[in-house]
Protein backbone atom coordinates (compact mmCIF):
# COMPACT_ATOMS: atom_id res chain seq x y z
CA UNK A 1 0.00 0.00 0.00
CA UNK A 2 1.08 3.18 -0.64
CA UNK A 3 2.18 5.57 2.22
CA UNK A 4 -0.22 7.48 3.97
CA UNK A 5 -1.36 11.41 2.80
CA UNK A 6 0.30 13.62 5.21
CA UNK A 7 -1.97 16.27 7.34
CA UNK A 8 -1.33 18.70 4.93
CA UNK A 9 -2.40 17.17 2.27
CA UNK A 10 -5.62 16.00 3.83
CA UNK A 11 -6.60 19.37 5.31
CA UNK A 12 -6.12 21.23 1.64
CA UNK A 13 -8.16 18.24 0.31
CA UNK A 14 -11.00 18.86 2.59
CA UNK A 15 -10.67 23.03 2.25
CA UNK A 16 -11.35 22.03 -1.62
CA UNK A 17 -14.16 19.45 -0.64
CA UNK A 18 -15.71 22.20 1.76
CA UNK A 19 -16.19 24.43 -1.66
CA UNK A 20 -17.78 21.63 -3.48
CA UNK A 21 -19.89 22.39 -0.41
CA UNK A 22 -20.43 25.22 -0.39
CA UNK A 23 -21.08 25.60 -3.90
CA UNK A 24 -23.90 23.07 -2.60
CA UNK A 25 -25.71 24.89 -0.16
CA UNK A 26 -25.83 28.11 -2.60
CA UNK A 27 -27.41 26.06 -5.33
CA UNK A 28 -29.96 24.47 -2.34
CA UNK A 29 -30.40 27.37 -0.74
CA UNK A 30 -31.18 29.14 -4.29
CA UNK A 31 -33.77 26.44 -5.41
CA UNK A 32 -35.41 26.58 -2.09
CA UNK A 33 -35.90 30.71 -2.38
CA UNK A 34 -34.13 31.08 0.87
CA UNK A 35 -31.51 33.15 -1.11
CA UNK A 36 -33.96 34.92 -2.81
CA UNK A 37 -35.35 36.36 0.35
CA UNK A 38 -31.91 37.07 2.15
CA UNK A 39 -31.32 39.41 -1.08
CA UNK A 40 -34.52 40.77 -0.90
CA UNK A 41 -33.76 41.32 2.85
CA UNK A 42 -30.31 42.75 2.39
CA UNK A 43 -32.36 45.44 0.01
CA UNK A 44 -33.94 46.74 2.84
CA UNK A 45 -30.86 47.04 5.15
CA UNK A 46 -31.82 43.47 7.79
CA UNK A 47 -30.51 40.53 5.83
CA UNK A 48 -31.33 38.15 8.97
CA UNK A 49 -35.22 39.28 8.82
CA UNK A 50 -37.88 36.85 7.94
CA UNK A 51 -35.60 34.43 6.72
CA UNK A 52 -38.09 30.90 6.46
CA UNK A 53 -37.11 28.64 8.77
CA UNK A 54 -38.43 25.72 6.84
CA UNK A 55 -37.03 25.95 3.81
CA UNK A 56 -33.68 27.04 5.11
CA UNK A 57 -33.78 23.37 7.07
CA UNK A 58 -34.42 22.06 3.40
CA UNK A 59 -32.13 23.60 1.99
CA UNK A 60 -29.79 21.77 4.67
CA UNK A 61 -31.35 18.37 3.88
CA UNK A 62 -30.65 18.94 0.15
CA UNK A 63 -27.11 20.17 0.83
CA UNK A 64 -25.79 17.29 2.82
CA UNK A 65 -27.96 14.25 0.88
CA UNK A 66 -26.45 16.01 -2.35
CA UNK A 67 -22.82 15.65 -0.75
CA UNK A 68 -23.72 12.56 0.59
CA UNK A 69 -24.28 11.25 -3.65
CA UNK A 70 -20.82 13.37 -4.56
CA UNK A 71 -18.47 11.66 -1.70
CA UNK A 72 -19.91 8.55 -2.25
CA UNK A 73 -19.71 8.13 -6.17
CA UNK A 74 -16.87 9.40 -6.70
CA UNK A 75 -14.97 7.26 -3.72
CA UNK A 76 -16.93 4.43 -4.95
CA UNK A 77 -15.16 5.01 -8.20
CA UNK A 78 -12.09 5.89 -8.21
CA UNK A 79 -10.96 6.34 -4.61
CA UNK A 80 -10.57 10.28 -5.31
CA UNK A 81 -13.05 13.09 -4.13
CA UNK A 82 -11.86 16.31 -6.76
CA UNK A 83 -10.50 17.60 -3.70
CA UNK A 84 -8.06 14.31 -3.29
CA UNK A 85 -7.46 14.55 -6.78
CA UNK A 86 -6.04 17.78 -7.26
CA UNK A 87 -3.60 17.14 -4.02
CA UNK A 88 -2.95 13.58 -4.85
CA UNK A 89 -4.01 11.17 -2.21
CA UNK A 90 -6.33 8.64 -2.11
CA UNK A 91 -8.88 6.84 -0.21
CA UNK A 92 -7.73 2.79 0.31
CA UNK A 93 -9.74 -0.02 1.84
CA UNK A 94 -7.07 -0.44 5.10
CA UNK A 95 -7.13 -4.38 4.65
CA UNK A 96 -5.91 -4.34 0.63
CA UNK A 97 -5.22 -1.07 -0.79
CA UNK A 98 -8.37 -1.16 -3.11
CA UNK A 99 -10.62 1.19 -3.96
CA UNK A 100 -13.65 1.46 -1.58
CA UNK A 101 -16.76 0.61 -3.46
CA UNK A 102 -19.21 -0.53 -0.63
CA UNK A 103 -15.97 1.24 1.99
CA UNK A 104 -16.83 4.70 0.14
CA UNK A 105 -20.57 4.98 0.37
CA UNK A 106 -20.13 4.06 4.38
CA UNK A 107 -17.14 6.38 4.53
CA UNK A 108 -19.22 9.02 2.82
CA UNK A 109 -22.33 8.44 5.23
CA UNK A 110 -20.56 8.56 8.65
CA UNK A 111 -18.88 11.88 6.80
CA UNK A 112 -21.87 13.63 5.30
CA UNK A 113 -25.14 13.07 6.62
CA UNK A 114 -24.38 13.91 10.40
CA UNK A 115 -24.26 17.40 9.09
CA UNK A 116 -28.42 17.16 8.63
CA UNK A 117 -28.19 17.17 12.28
CA UNK A 118 -27.07 20.27 12.96
CA UNK A 119 -30.51 21.83 12.99
CA UNK A 120 -30.50 19.79 16.35
CA UNK A 121 -28.29 21.85 18.74
CA UNK A 122 -25.24 21.91 16.96
CA UNK A 123 -24.87 18.47 16.87
CA UNK A 124 -23.87 17.70 13.49
CA UNK A 125 -21.42 20.37 13.62
CA UNK A 126 -20.13 18.93 16.30
CA UNK A 127 -19.64 15.36 15.71
CA UNK A 128 -18.49 16.78 12.09
CA UNK A 129 -15.82 18.76 14.10
CA UNK A 130 -14.68 15.65 16.23
CA UNK A 131 -14.62 13.32 13.31
CA UNK A 132 -12.23 15.35 10.86
CA UNK A 133 -9.84 16.62 13.73
CA UNK A 134 -9.97 12.53 15.19
CA UNK A 135 -6.74 11.48 12.70
CA UNK A 136 -4.92 13.64 14.29
CA UNK A 137 -4.31 11.89 17.40
CA UNK A 138 -5.23 7.97 15.80
CA UNK A 139 -2.66 6.02 15.68
CA UNK A 140 -1.21 4.05 14.08
CA UNK A 141 -3.65 4.78 10.77
CA UNK A 142 -4.13 8.59 11.31
CA UNK A 143 -8.04 7.36 10.63
CA UNK A 144 -10.95 9.99 10.98
CA UNK A 145 -13.92 7.99 12.49
CA UNK A 146 -15.53 7.89 8.60
CA UNK A 147 -12.32 6.25 8.24
CA UNK A 148 -12.62 3.72 11.13
CA UNK A 149 -16.37 3.21 10.09
CA UNK A 150 -15.73 2.18 6.66
CA UNK A 151 -12.44 0.47 7.46
CA UNK A 152 -10.38 2.89 4.92
CA UNK A 153 -7.19 4.72 5.18
CA UNK A 154 -5.72 8.06 3.05
CA UNK A 155 -2.64 7.27 1.14
CA UNK A 156 -0.89 9.12 -1.50
CA UNK A 157 -2.45 8.30 -4.59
Amino acid sequence: MAPLASTGQRFAARLLDSLVLGVLWFLALTVTGVMGTALENAEEGNPYSDIPVGPTLLALVLTFVAYFLYEGFMLSRSGQTLGKKAVGIRVAVLANGNIPSREGWIRAAVYALPGVAQMLLNIGTIFWLLNSLWFLWDKPYRQCLHDKAAKTVVVRA
